[in-house]
């Protein structure tokens, strides 16, 4: 698991191979990831962006943006979390990705960037 922290919003990500969904000899790698989200601060605050850079082996880097997460832009009272699951597919058997939420304060509507730390995902055969 790796984790960042920014002005209190706990950003965690736990990554799996899906071996089910892959298929090594076309060079098609699926992984999940899990992403817990936990408000540590005082201020109620809303997903509304995400942002996310996925490098592969190759050195290709794909920029991805888009709205909320997995068709939501949770509301995360203080003292509470929000956690999903979503996916990645890569054309190599090792990759990483890292990005950024754009979070808003309900209170006030100031807006910040929670960053999303780097985090590897790699075919389990080849950490042997």
């Amino acid at each position: 698991m790796v984790t960042e922290i920014t002005d209190g919003l706990k950003v965690s990500v736990v990554t799996s191979y899906q071996p089910e969904y892959s298929s090594p000899s076309q060079s098609h790698f699926v992984f999940t990831y899990k992403i817990r989200i936990e408000n540590f601060s005082n201020y109620t605050v809303q997903l509304l962006k995400r942002h996310w850079y996925i490098y592969d082996a190759n050195g290709i880097i794909r920029e991805v943006e888009g709205e909320g997460v997995v068709g939501q832009q949770p509301i995360i009272e203080p003292g509470q979390a929000h956690e999903y699951v979503s996916g990645c597919n890569l054309k190599t058997e090792l990759g990483k990705m890292k990005g950024s939420y754009l979070m808003e304060r309900i209170v006030d509507g100031k807006q910040f960037k929670a960053v999303i730390p780097q985090f590897v995902m790699v075919v389990p055969y080849k950490l042997n």
